[in-house]
């Protein structure tokens, strides 16, 4: 295969990952399930979220992202780091997520409060005649050198300084 061949495959794999993460944005589950292989390929597909079990079938994956969406108002994804590879007809992406996030609304009718989260991913597609699609998503959350502060002296200091004690 020629380079350009495989600059167009490239291209083709960030759009059909740019084309997922979009999907999660704007809560188009009918979209993302069409992201995701079908028939027997279906059946071999898996997902893991973070802090989740794997997640193994087409059914068992796509109802764990009709719940996430269910239980997300608000989700926006800032990708870096992006790192794609094709060989033959499987693609591998791997990427940080810079997501902000924020969960139903509270009483008074407000969006619910933002939260920001690193993870990183890994996703590998399938090409297929319908273009590449979803085969796996693995997503790991990334400890950032705040919560390694956490887990030091830091709470002996906060209350040394007059802060709670803790229960």
């Amino acid at each position: 295969m020629t380079e350009h061949a495989e600059r167009t495959d490239e291209e083709a794999v960030e759009d059909a990952n740019t084309a997922f993460y979009e999907a999660m944005e704007r809560g188009d589950f009918e979209e993302l399930s069409d992201l995701w292989l079908t028939g027997d390929e279906g059946d071999g597909v898996s997902c893991i979220h973070p802090g989740w079990p794997v997640l193994s079938g087409r059914g068992e994956v796509l109802r764990s992202y009709a719940l996430i969406m269910a239980n997300t108002e608000y989700i926006q994804f800032f990708l870096t780091d992006l790192r794609i590879g094709v060989s033959g007809d499987t693609a591998l992406v791997t990427c940080t997520e810079n997501i902000l996030s924020g969960g139903p609304a509270e009483e008074g009718g407000e969006l619910g409060p933002l939260v920001g989260q690193l993870v990183v991913a890994t996703n590998v597609f399938r090409r297929t005649p319908d273009g590449w699609k979803m085969w796996s998503h693995h997503a790991s959350p990334v400890l950032s050198d705040a919560d390694d502060e956490e887990d030091g002296d830091s709470g002996d200091d906060n209350n040394a300084a007059g802060g709670e004690s803790p229960a």
